[in-house]
This record gives C-alpha cells, structure tokens and sequence, in this order.
C-alpha cells in the first residue's frame, strides 16, 4: 500500500505518515517544508518542518519537497498512489483575513491539484482535513454536520470548499473522498513560536519561559480540544471503511467535550508549576466562541472512540515541549 500525505512534515502530517510508516505502508511525505510564507517570522516553522523531515526519513519515509500549488507535479507524485490524505494548507486564520489571495491559491487550489492527481492516477480514496470553523458562531451545540455552515473568515470559507469539492468527485467521478472536520488539535510537535500557532502550543512554550499568555476575550470560550492520535486514529479508520458509510461523507473528529481557556491555562499552570496569572485582551474578530462537536456520525460509520482524553493529552504535550526544549524545572 502507498499512501502520499500532503503537509507531511506538519503536526498533523507527520503524526499520520509515522503511523502508515508503522503500518508498512509505503509513505510519501509531499510538503513545501514551509519555506515562509505564511508566517512573519518563519524560522521556528521552517525548524520545526526540518525536524519532522529528518525524523520521517530516518523511519524510512520518502520526502518529496514540493508545493500542493503546483499541478503538474503533484499529479506526478501521485500516479501510483493507492490513498491519500491531504492535510497541506495555509492554516493561519488571521493570514487569510490579511492576504486571502495566497489563503485561495494554497487551500482551495491546492485542493483542487489534489482531487485531479488522484482523479488521473486512479487513487482508491482521499481523506481530508477539514475544520470545525465551517459551523462559524451560529447558535446550537454540540455541533451536528447537517447544521448549515456559516464561516466567519476566508480560511473557514477555503476550507469548506475544499469538502464541497471532494464531495463533488465522489458524485461525479466516482472518486472516494472522506471529510473530516478537526476541532482544536493539539499534541507533540505543534509549532509554539508563532503567533498562528494553536492556542496549547503557544501558551506551553511562553509558560516554560516564564511569560504570561495572552487570552483573548474573558476566557470562558471554550473548545472541544482534542489530541492529535485521535486525529491520526480517525484517518486510518477513514480509510479503511467501507464506502457504503464514509464515501462522499463529513464527519467531525473530536472528543466531544467543552473545555475554557480559563479552564486550560489552569490545567497547564499546574503542570508547569507556573505562579502568574494569564493576561486578558479585547475578543479577537473572527474567532469562534465556541466549539463542541456530536462525534456520534463517527462513531457510527467509523468505529471512532477517542482515545486520548483532555487531561492525559495535556500531561503528553507538557511533556514532550519539557524534553524537547530541555527546559529545568
């Protein structure tokens, strides 16, 4: 079995190409190795993609350093596939907001490439990384995919293109395409130095230096946050479910659990044995208040039972970031 993962040598990418690796799959990583763009300050992403890169090869993964923009090779790439999960993408919310032109070029033409190459080579099935930010700040929790969507930014809006395309393949060319909606992962290997980063990464690394974090708005928002091995479980349940029940579907990957950022920075002050309180800043625009997802349509078709709860994947995460940065208590 080859399997080519998009954004390969990403958090997400990389969590899912070690467990194919594992699996003895055949693996390619096809990944820009984020060469700046999307950030203003690009070295921690650029590290940390390098990171992954070096570790993927030494597990026997074959890296193919190219951008999801550019059609002709990616359709290369892909000619003897037999799955793909495409996980490459601008993630940043407040780039798109800034530079939309680059969020299109990267979320919904890159998606685009992607279908095409797996269309022309014969690709049995792709899956997706979609977003929880399709569901936007309509009112109605937990969050159920037959809600209608309502994105609030050119990201959450690239993104739920990226799903009506798949979905269309599925109808018209018979290409099997499986959705799935991540709310708010984090874990291991997440970039902690940028300002896009998820909120978990960035307020570990600040909290180890010793710096107060930054929450925006009163706290209480709250998000279904869930462990990045659940997401690497539901990709591998997504392909290797049977059509009948996944094809042409969308399904959201959480835990089904609301969690505060007061809730979180509390939980993580005592992991961290940090003393200071968090600072508190205006709400920023576009920001979903709110998360929390129905994992029952998952649970259904895809036999999804997380396994990584709230706490023990914050117990991982603090661990990995206190090893990895070498950081004395």
């Amino acid at each position: 079995m080859k399997v080519i993962v998009t954004g390969g040598c990403g958090f997400f990418g990389f969590h899912i190409c070690t467990l194919f690796r594992a699996q003895g799959a055949e693996v390619v990583a096809y990944d820009n190795l984020a060469k700046h763009e999307f950030v203003r300050n690009p070295y921690m992403l650029e590290a940390a993609r390098d990171y992954n890169r070096r570790e993927l090869e030494r597990l026997g993964i074959r890296i193919a350093g190219e951008n999801v923009r550019d059609k002709d090779t990616l359709i290369a790439y892909t000619r003897d596939a037999d799955y793909l999960c495409h996980t490459a993408a601008q993630p940043a919310m407040t780039i798109s907001w800034e530079d939309p032109e680059l969020d299109f070029s990267t979320n919904t033409r890159g998606t685009f490439n992607v279908l095409e190459g797996a269309r022309l080579a014969g690709v049995k099935r792709v899956v997706y990384a979609a977003s929880s930010s399709a569901y936007g700040n309509q009112p109605g929790f937990p969050r159920v995919e037959t809600m209608s969507p309502q994105p609030l930014s050119p990201y959450a809006v690239q993104k739920l293109t990226g799903e009506l395309y798949m979905q269309a393949y599925w109808r018209v060319y018979g290409l099997e395409t499986v959705c799935l909606r991540y709310f708010n992962i984090f874990g291991a290997r997440q970039v902690p130095d940028s300002p896009y980063s998820g909120v978990m990464a960035r307020f570990i690394l600040m909290m180890m230096r010793g710096d107060r974090p930054t929450i925006f708005g009163d706290g209480e928002q709250g998000r279904d946050f869930t462990h990045v091995e659940n997401v690497v479980q539901a990709n591998l349940l997504a392909l290797h479910a049977t059509a009948t029940s996944v094809a042409g579907r969308v399904f959201n990957i959480a835990c089904g659990q609301r969690h505060t950022l007061n809730e979180t920075f509390r939980l993580l002050a005592t992991l961290l044995r940090f003393k200071h309180p968090p600072i508190y800043g205006p709400e920023r625009e576009g920001d979903v208040r709110d998360s929390l997802a129905d994992i029952s349509a998952a649970r259904e078709a895809l036999g999804y039972i997380p396994q990584v709860g709230f706490e023990e994947g914050l117990r991982r995460t603090v661990a990995w970031y206190c090893e990895e940065f070498a950081v004395a208590e």
